[in-house]
């Protein structure tokens, strides 16, 4: 293999001629598990409670603080050494092994369970560098030869103190881990946007769909009625694979995504589907172009109703009709089910279409968003791969020991 001129092959691979490899274990002062065992009883409702770190709070270069517990103090001090101090990295052992995250100043002094913590040299090693690089494909590579366990994958402090990392200077450790650690936080603000947005969105539907407040100048009176006196419920054509007519034509079924595509439509207006089988028996859609409807139920357009306005008024009760489910391996939500529900909606149609062409505006800004994210998802996985690599380099090799 010919390498490009500043380049050379090592045991992760081509990387650049003034970077190292070395093992994870000689770039680290402590390598080892948190507490293992069970501490449920030490856990705590005090506030002066040590925090307890477990493998569901860690995220990619991040934390969840969902459900966090407390253990008591003498806990703690029994288990010193799975004291958590800044700059320790955090690695998932069991279960999505080898997501990694940081330990920020503020979780200093905590204890952890069941986590791989790596403490390094920090004069040396930059740990937000290593956390991206655990997060990487490269990194996750690295843990996949190394897991053990079929159904449950697992890591094993020994393994990991062998595996070989890149150790770039660390002036470019710092420079890389900066460059990533600033997409994040962009991503991190998108998604924060995209949360506060469904949450607005949910409390404009509390309050237009049920009448509480009122768009202006509309005064018609409301009435509430079932589904089954606003609208004709149909059931899908059942297909499967030996009468799929492949094509371009999306199949809705029982799941939220279509499963598979067919030559020709069954529903060629604005669709209402509501899955009838599967883990996602209940779900709402809504459809604007042609589908093939098979194993649903669907509501379509009429100049009775605005078929926007029922959707959403659906979407409030989403949890009412999954809650509807019979069965048990394989739940199912029946059209007689949805029958009995109530919506409450103007008389005028006019004003049904107005409250619909609100949400539906909102739901236009939440998908700008998520596509907003995705394309930045996009852009970060292509940085890491540039600069976790030596691809792309950020400081120049003369100024990078500096």
């Amino acid at each position: 293999m010919r390498l490009s001129d500043g380049y050379k092959l090592s045991e992760i691979g081509v990387i650049p001629i003034d970077w190292e490899v070395k093992t994870l274990g000689s770039l680290t002062t402590l390598l080892t598990n948190g507490f293992v065992g069970t501490a449920t009883t030490a856990y705590v409702d005090d506030d002066d409670g040590i925090l307890y770190v477990q493998g569901y709070n860690i995220e990619k270069n991040s934390f969840n603080f969902n459900g966090i517990k407390r253990v008591s103090k003498e806990f703690h001090a029994k288990n010193n050494k799975s004291c958590l101090k800044a700059g320790d990295l955090l690695t998932i052992q069991t279960g999505d092994v080898g997501v990694t995250t940081v330990v920020p100043p503020d979780l200093a002094g905590a204890n952890c369970h069941a986590l791989i913590i790596s403490r390094f040299r920090l004069q040396e090693s930059d740990p937000f560098f290593y956390s991206q690089y655990f997060n990487s494909e490269q990194g996750r590579a690295a843990f996949k030869v190394i897991e053990t366990g079929t159904t449950m994958k697992h890591l094993n402090g020994g393994d990991m103190k062998r595996i070989f990392v890149p150790v770039p200077p660390f002036k470019e450790q710092q420079a890389i881990a900066k460059a990533l650690s600033d997409i994040d936080e962009l991503l991190a603000t998108i998604e924060n946007a995209i949360a506060k947005k469904r949450d607005l969105k949910q409390a404009v539907m509390e309050k237009l769909l049920t009448g509480e407040a009122r768009l202006p100048n509309f005064k018609s009176s409301w009435e509430t009625k079932s589904i089954v006196q606003l609208c004709k419920i149909n059931k899908g054509q059942l297909i499967t694979t030996k009468t799929l007519i492949p094509g371009n034509i999306p199949v809705i079924a029982g799941g939220k995504q279509p499963a598979y595509f067919h030559s020709s439509p069954n529903r060629f207006g604005k669709t209402i589907t509501i899955s009838a089988s599967g883990a996602s028996a209940g779900y709402i859609a809504l459809h604007q172009t042609p589908i093939f409807a098979s194993d649903c139920s669907t509501i379509e357009d009429s100049a009775d109703y605005c078929l926007e306005f029922i959707y959403y008024s659906l979407l409030l009760k989403q949890e009412s009709i999954y809650a509807a489910q019979t069965g048990g391996a394989q739940p199912h939500v029946n059209a007689k089910d949805i029958y009995p529900l109530l919506i409450a909606l103007p008389t005028d149609i006019s004003e049904q279409k107005a409250i619909a062409a609100v949400l539906s505006d909102m739901d236009l800004e939440i998908f700008t968003l998520e596509e907003h994210r995705q394309k930045t998802s996009q852009i970060k996985l292509a940085m890491m791969q540039e600069l976790l690599t030596g691809k792309t380099r950020l400081v120049n090799k003369e100024h990078s020991n500096a």
